[in-house]
């Protein structure tokens, strides 16, 4: 069948996971949205505290107000549909809405991998280079580093986007997966894929494991200067904060580049177990986030501390 821009397929239908018995959909769907409930507290608790308190400022806060919005942004992308799907039985979705919400997946989580590139390199001066830091990342630095990371994003994955789009497809229109992505997409044309999968795995993987390498690299360098300080305490300290951070980051990037891996390679398992993995490394890191990288801070805590003994005072007033 010749390529072009028409097609026979006017709407798709989301199924989830495929092997999930009806009896469940009211649990997973409850979760689900248990799940965007606590992303969407903890990331706007963060943003309100950063806006009231000229304390925070700061590079660091900066980058992770950057983490906020995009983690928010992707989940409220993917999450509502699935769980209406699940909800009310409902999982449909036209043909561009579709393609829409390909494209902010995509978008989002490049965001993410930048950013989170971004924070391992402010850690990175902060430690190894303490008395350079201030000249380096300096908030106008930041916001610029941070302003380049959705832009490049943009102009990566719209390439993706616009190359699948006018694909015909005209078979099955059921995406087995919790929402519309490239591969769950394409798979669907009634053309070879190969021209167009095997240039979005080369840019994934770029992303992915270019944005993973200056984190190892950072966080390298991190562990070689911490071993260096002679105070157990101090030690003991930094490591503690790095390895919270690693634990995300690990679950971002390596269940990422096993899915990506794994589809174009000819790997193939469970359908179920492989959307359960997808949507564990998607929805986990935007709820724990703020919890790793801002609550557990003293400056943060300090904040919420003080916060919460006014509102007890003007409440026994």
């Amino acid at each position: 069948m010749s390529e072009g821009n028409v097609t026979f397929v006017k709407e798709f239908f989301i199924v989830g996971f495929p092997g999930l018995h009806v009896n469940y959909y009211g649990l997973v769907s409850a979760v689900m949205f248990f799940v965007y409930m606590c992303t969407l507290l903890g990331n706007v608790i963060f943003v309100i505290l950063f806006v009231k308190e000229k304390t925070l400022h700061k590079p660091m806060y900066y980058i992770f107000v950057n983490l906020v919005i995009s983690d928010v942004l992707f989940s409220t992308t993917t999450l509502p549909k699935i769980i209406v799907r699940y909800w009310f039985q409902a999982g449909t979705i036209s043909f561009v809405s579709c393609f829409i919400q390909m494209y902010f997946v995509h978008y989002f989580s490049t965001v993410d991998s930048y950013i989170l590139a971004l924070m391992a390199i402010d850690r990175f001066v902060a430690v190894c280079c303490p008395l350079r830091y201030h000249s380096i990342m300096t908030n106008r630095n930041v916001l610029i580093l941070s302003l380049v990371a959705w832009i490049l994003a943009h102009t990566i994955v719209l390439m993706m986007a616009i190359r699948a789009f006018p694909l015909p497809y005209c078979g099955p229109n059921t995406i087995l997966h919790c929402y519309c992505d490239h591969i769950s997409l394409t798979r669907l044309a009634c053309t070879d894929r190969t021209p167009y999968s095997i240039p979005a795995f080369v840019s994934a993987m770029v992303i992915l494991l270019g944005s993973l390498s200056i984190i190892l690299f950072s966080y390298g360098c991190i562990t070689v200067a911490v071993l260096r300080i002679s105070s157990t305490q101090g030690r003991l300290k930094t490591l503690s904060t790095c390895s919270s951070q690693l634990i995300i980051i690990s679950l971002f990037f390596i269940p990422r580049c096993f899915n990506y891996l794994s589809n174009n390679i000819g790997i193939s398992f469970n359908a179920d177990l492989q959307i359960a993995i997808v949507m564990l490394y998607s929805l986990l890191p935007p709820m724990f986030n703020p919890l790793i990288y801002s609550l557990r801070t003293a400056e943060v805590q300090k904040i919420l501390i003080s916060h919460f003994r006014k509102t007890h005072v003007h409440t026994n007033i």
